[in-house]
Formats: structure tokens, sequence, C-alpha cells
């Protein structure tokens, strides 16, 4: 399977997502940087698809990720970013967004579930009030929050310096 057809513009995605619905299949939305993939990205991401039928990965733009995470960062061009993710199994489609959250995204694309990692809270989801006022379930998967870019790069430069 070539990943490249699980990666679209938002506007081709939000009509691939209305046929999807027609089916009645439940559409799940995830969003993250996915710098460097790492099993915490995979479980987050597995847990997300078991929430629906069609999981929808949005994944943060290089500004994006640099304003997030500082500078230095990403370590891949969105571009490989969405490659990798699209590359899971259990993601369907990959979506580049340029926004510092997928607020845009939830109105646009209309998911029944937006899911986010254990990082979060329901109370804490930055789109919380977007979802709500859609009628959108939010979902918080994956396991302990015990894997992160940051810490996997500062064992990197450790090792490089021994």
């Amino acid at each position: 399977m070539d990943t490249r057809n699980k990666i679209l513009p938002l506007e081709s995605l939000a009509l691939k997502l209305r046929e999807h619905k027609n089916r009645g299949e439940r559409i799940v939305l995830a969003n993250g940087c996915f710098d460097v993939l790492h099993v915490g990205h995979a479980r987050y991401l597995e847990g997300a698809r078991r929430e629906g039928d069609v999981l929808v990965v949005a994944v943060n733009s290089d500004d994006g990720v640099r304003s997030l995470k500082g500078e230095g960062r990403p370590i891949l061009s969105a571009e490989a970013r969405a490659r990798l993710v699209a590359g899971l199994a259990a993601v369907s489609y990959v979506v580049v967004f340029e926004e510092p959250d997928v607020t845009r995204l939830l109105s646009i694309l209309r998911p029944n579930v937006h899911a986010k990692g254990t990082d979060y809270t329901t109370e804490t989801v930055p789109e919380r009030e977007t979802a709500q006022r859609l009628g959108v379930r939010i979902a918080i998967v994956g396991d302990p929050k015990r894997h992160s870019t940051r810490d996997l790069l500062a064992r990197l430069r450790t090792l490089s310096h021994a």
C-alpha cells in the first residue's frame, strides 16, 4: 500500500469523511506532532482507533511544532511525519494542519470522537468547548505518558557525548 494515498488535503478529506458517515461509520480525530515516532504514539493511535471505524490523524505543521516545542524542532519534516503516521495500520487518513489546535478541523470534519492522549483530561482538552458545541465526544486514550520525544532526544544527546 502506498501510504501517500492516506495523506489528504483538508477539503478532500472532508469529502471522504462524508462518504464514511453516509455508510454509518464512526469517525475519530486524533492529533499531535509525532516528531520521532515512538511506542507511546503507536499506543495512542491504536487506542484512538478503538473508539471508532475511521481514524483521522492531524499532524502539526513544521511551524506548529516549532511554536509548541521550541527551536531545533521538528526533527522530521511534516511530510516525513505524515508518511510515518500514515504507515501505521490503525490510521485511515492523515492531514497536516497549521493552526495551534484542531478547533477548526473539528468544525470542518465533524468527527464523532476527538481522541487525546493521557497527558490530558476531558477538562483540559484545548478544543473541549468546540467539541461540546458540536456534539463530539472526547476520549482520553493510550497508555500513561511515560514516553516523550523530548526525553528520547535527551538520551540520544547524552549517548552521543559519551
